[in-house]
């Protein structure tokens, strides 16, 4: 890829969302606003982690097309508004990591990614007045992430376990508290107790570096796997699954887990 072919396609999807929103081009694109557009914009970024999973590089590239041009979109109505166009976007952009890379761009020294990380929240907190280092975490964020980056961002300044060995002994303190909370039948205590045992949870996948989101997607996809293999040996056997007992369907399951574990040990 050449910089004059960079050029070329970028500037031709600008022009091109210019048209569709233009008078004479598509009526759904011309009715579309900033907001209409937000579901569509986290579909798509949800497909594109779909493909990075599947390890589909051709799914990936067209997924990666699809948010560029919602960021194209956004820029177009930008335009429209007086507010500000792709070149300020990609300015800002420029600047912004220039800024926040002086290890890089400037004359700053660093030891280790820690450092990276610290001097980028320094100076991320210096470009803006914020009452807290959190507060630019969209609260928006599915909460596994949310947790995630929270505990992240404060590990950045010192504020976290030493080891996972500490997180799990805080997994377990957790638990205990929501068992408490359990036998006292107080549903606020029982949430607010539930909440803070995931919240261990997620920390305790951070100092393993796992990915809290990533492993209970993986999880609720075996369940599925397992789940779709007992309705299909259900009805191989002629039965309805709601007229089977406990019992019944916890052999399936068991069936399910060896024959699918079989399955992916032998491809």
């Amino acid at each position: 890829m050449s910089d004059s072919e960079a050029k070329k396609y970028f500037g031709e999807l600008i022009e091109l969302v210019a048209i569709l929103r233009s008078e004479n081009g598509c009526p759904w694109d011309r009715e579309q606003t900033r907001e209409s557009l937000k579901p569509l914009m986290l579909e798509e970024m949800y497909e594109a982690f779909d493909a990075i999973d599947r390890k589909n590089e051709a799914d990936l590239r067209e997924e990666l097309g699809d948010m560029l041009l919602h960021i194209v979109f956004q820029a177009q109505i930008g335009i429209e508004q007086g507010s500000f166009n792709i070149v300020d976007v990609l300015k800002q952009l420029i600047f912004k990591m220039k800024k926040r890379h002086p290890h890089v761009f400037g004359d700053i020294q660093v030891q280790n990614v820690d450092e990276v990380l610290l001097n980028w929240e320094t100076i991320k907190e210096g470009e803006k007045e914020r009452e807290s280092m959190l507060s630019s975490i969209p609260p928006s964020l599915p909460a596994l992430l949310r947790a995630q980056v929270i505990q992240s961002r404060v590990a950045r300044v010192g504020f976290d376990w030493p080891n996972a060995n500490e997180v799990w002994r805080k997994v377990i303190e957790e638990q205990n508290e929501f068992e408490e909370a359990w036998k006292s039948h107080d549903q606020e205590s029982i949430e607010e107790e539930w909440g803070d045992l995931v919240f261990a949870l997620v920390n305790l996948s951070r100092h393993l570096q796992l990915q809290p989101e990533d492993a209970l997607q993986k999880a609720s996809q075996r369940f599925a796997q397992r789940f779709h293999y007992m309705e299909n040996e259900i009805k191989k056997q002629g039965k309805k699954i709601e007229n089977l007992s406990l019992e019944e369907m916890d052999e399936l399951w068991n069936k399910a887990k060896q024959e699918i574990k079989l399955i992916q040990n032998n491809q």
